[in-house]
Order: C-alpha cells, then structure tokens, then sequence
C-alpha cells in the first residue's frame, strides 16, 4: 500500500526524470541544429511522437509544480479556507496551461 507522502515523493522524482530526459533531448537537438531553421523546427514538431513527448512532458512539468506548490501550502498555510482557496487557483492556472499547452501544440482553435 502507498501511503500518501510515498505517493507525492514518487510523483515528484518519476516526474523530474522525465522532465530532465526531454529537456536532454531539447538540449541535444538545439545543439546538433545550429543555427536552428524554422524547417528544423517544424520538422520536428510535424511528428506525432514529439507532440506526445512533449505534452507527456508538459503535463509531468504541471503535475510536479502541482506536487510542489500543494506540498508548501499544507506546510505554511495554516487557515483550511486560505489553503484551499490558494489551492483552486493554483489547479485553475495549471488547468489554463495544460489546455493552452494541448492548444499550441495540437494547432486547435
């Protein structure tokens, strides 16, 4: 059985090494492409697999600032009706970048 802090510890480092992986990847494309042309660009973008990885990527990165962010909250913020206020705009802002991500990423209107 996990418990609740095992569960948070796990999120936050299984979603740190796949954060770190893409950005390693990025890293070494942005590297290999120098100067970087948009046809790069896009031609690495065009596939599907690098839209998945990076939104698997995105989501890890808002699921692991979520982990974080919620983490502080219940250590510092002592007023129940404050921690949670802050904690539904936090989930709202993430909520916003995640749609926005899917948006860019997937070119829907």
């Amino acid at each position: 059985m996990v418990t609740p802090g095992l569960r948070d510890w796990l999120i936050q480092r299984v979603t740190a090494v796949i954060v770190a992986v893409y950005a390693v990847f990025m890293a070494g494309f942005l590297l290999t492409h120098h100067p970087l042309q948009f046809a790069d660009w896009s031609g690495l973008f065009g596939n599907p697999w690098m839209r998945l990885a990076s939104m698997l990527a995105l989501f890890c990165l808002y699921l692991h600032a979520w982990s974080g962010v919620r983490s502080i909250l219940m250590d510092y913020v002592r007023s129940a009706a404050i921690r949670r206020s802050v904690e539904a705009l936090v989930v709202l802002a993430l909520a916003s970048c995640a749609a926005w991500s899917v948006q860019i990423l997937w070119g829907i209107r």
